[in-house]
């Protein structure tokens, strides 16, 4: 019977930590994307038409309405009773 050195056990451990850490930052990007989806979804489809050599302007314009419309979201008073959204209003 072997016994693990303390060389493999700290091994172990770095790739832990790597796992939580890259855990971590996906959470962190479907964050970001779910709260500016949109707006991200836009402006790629603007510079991707840029690049295509195409005209992103229509794109553009897009993803500043898609902005404007998540700070007016970001910007209203929110409480207990604005958190379950229509569930009230479907009773």
């Amino acid at each position: 019977m072997r016994i693990a050195s303390n060389k493999t056990k700290q091994l172990g451990q770095g790739m832990t930590e790597y796992i939580i850490i890259v855990a971590l930052i996906a959470v962190a990007a479907i964050a970001v994307t779910q709260l500016f989806g949109k707006t991200i979804r836009a402006q790629m489809a603007a510079v991707s038409q840029e690049v295509a050599g195409k005209d992103g302007s229509a794109s553009a314009t897009a993803a500043g309405t898609a902005a404007d419309k998540a700070k007016a979201e970001g910007d209203k008073d929110k409480s207990l009773s604005t958190y379950t959204g229509n569930a009230a209003a479907a009773k």
